[in-house]
């Protein structure tokens, strides 16, 4: 089967071009080269990726696809960005990166090559370049030629048109990053993953668990344009205060910073005030701000290379701790500096989890909120203390906010940690408005903190240390920041 070729996506509503027109479109104009020198951040990182992966599938063809395009409304697509395993195999990062496709070819004994097939720049001697609004570009920007692309990944690249002769005929045993481009899919004959296939997501995904130093370095740039964006929050409190949705106005303070420093955000921004924060994917984001509760933001910055922070802090929206506000944000605290205490290499992926949660059902058992104790709360065929926690304490962080959601379990959540893999600890309480088995107090009150980590050769280093943890160290920056 073969893959359609690409060309003009007009619509019914494009206005007729008559010859005229299309004759004057076409000529007269001056080349806009890509400089010469320019390459993808990490350039020299991709080749013993690449070679990695075709390590463990040798004489097979390998298939990872970036992805398509998916249209937000009518004939407008939501941003693109690129699958993470293409990102992390050829650094190309950009919005005009969508149906392109890396293939990894058997070449005998000396292993695979790496073929990027890829939509180029639109000559200027047909109508895509300003007719066609989704590939255009006068519609949507510029894209690399095929010598260019080449130069910028030090991969060789063919035109997307072929990539449906390569996929017709006799064909080698082949794994393809299934149900990521709908079209290769058909022309591979998937109607789902196979487990070649499952096994090709999961290697991909396991590769991708202990970062090297250039992927640290940028998973500290968005920690640290994070923390600039919970700074911009604080600033923007008093005005955020004043509006009827203020969530939204913390919201659009962050994403700012975002697509200030980075490409966006790492996920949709969590700005939960008061009992909003017990909804643990709280995105609507569309409540007033009441100054005598909390703030739960939960946000990060993904960086232009596509590396995500995730940290979340739990603000007193007066700038002070109330006494039982306080008392539930010292217990996460806790919780969470157990759970940071347990990490070092060697150590079981689960011991943070179940270091951070016994802390919180010794808590809850300490006021008098479980039935039973805290021992027998914590037993496997138990689990009470779960009804004000519920979630997990933390996962790997990088690419993907949810990093390496592919890996088996041996390999990841059943798995030890290694010097180099990148990770978030965020227990938290979630103590419902209408929970009948709490004070009335205690009612309404969501607490979550939440710190990137890296494991390193003795234990572990706290990413995010420039934003402060403790009740006394948040309402301290809070002041400053507000002075």
């Amino acid at each position: 089967m073969n893959l359609p070729p690409t060309g003009l996506n007009t619509g019914s509503h494009d206005l007729p071009v008559s010859p005229a027109l299309a004759s004057f479109m076409g000529s007269h104009w001056s080349a806009t080269p890509l400089p010469a020198d320019r390459r993808v951040p990490g350039y020299d990182r991709f080749p013993g990726r690449r070679a990695r992966l075709c390590a463990a599938f040798p004489g097979e063809r390998l298939i990872v696809p970036a992805g398509r395009l998916k249209v937000r409304c009518n004939d407008l697509d939501y941003r693109f960005r690129p699958h993470s395993a293409y990102v992390w195999l050829t650094g190309l990062t950009g919005e005009d990166q969508a149906d392109h496709v890396l293939v990894l070819e058997p070449a005998g004994p000396e292993g695979h090559e790496p073929v990027l097939y890829l939509r180029p720049r639109s000559p200027r001697d047909g109508g895509e370049f300003y007719r066609d609004r989704r590939y255009g570009e006068f519609w949507v920007g510029p894209r690399p030629d095929l010598a260019e692309a080449a130069r910028l990944t030090g991969v060789r690249t063919e035109h997307l048109d072929d990539l449906g002769k390569l996929l017709s005929g006799p064909q080698p045993p082949t794994r393809v990053l299934a149900d990521t481009d709908p079209l290769v899919d058909e022309a591979t004959e998937r109607r789902g993953p196979t487990a070649a296939d499952g096994e090709l997501a999961a290697v991909l995904a396991e590769l991708r668990l202990v970062k090297d130093e250039w992927e640290i370095g940028q998973l500290q740039l968005a920690v640290d344009h994070t923390t600039t964006g919970f700074e911009d929050v604080v600033r923007a409190l008093p005005t955020a205060l004043r509006h009827h949705r203020g969530e939204r106005w913390i919201e659009g303070v962050f994403d700012l910073r975002a697509r200030a420093e980075g490409n966006g955000t790492s996920y949709t921004t969590i700005a939960a005030s008061g009992a909003h924060a017990c909804v643990l994917h709280w995105i609507r984001n569309d409540g007033a701000l009441d100054p005598n509760s909390l703030l739960l933001l939960d946000a990060g910055v993904e960086t232009d290379t596509l590396y995500a922070a995730d940290i979340t802090r739990t603000l007193p929206l007066s700038g002070t701790f109330t006494p039982v506000q306080r008392q539930a944000y010292d217990l996460v605290l806790a919780a969470q500096s157990a759970g940071i205490a347990a990490l070092r290499p060697g150590a079981r992926f689960r011991d943070f989890h179940r270091a951070a949660m016994r802390v919180i059902a010794e808590g809850l058992a300490d006021w008098g909120v479980l039935p039973v104790s805290a021992e027998e709360a914590l037993a496997e065929d138990n689990g009470l203390y779960r009804r004000y926690t519920l979630c997990g304490s933390g996962h790997m962080l990088g690419l993907d906010y949810h990093d390496c959601a592919k890996s088996r379990a041996d390999r990841y959540l059943d798995g030890t940690l290694e010097e180099g893999m990148v990770l978030t600890v965020e227990p938290g309480l979630y103590l419902q408005p209408d929970d009948e088995t709490l004070p009335a107090e205690l009612r309404g009150l969501g607490i979550r903190i939440e710190d990137d980590l890296v494991i390193t050769a003795d234990g572990a280093h706290l990413m995010s240390s420039a934003l402060p943890r403790t009740a006394d160290a948040v309402e301290s920056w809070m002041a400053e920041l507000l002075d």
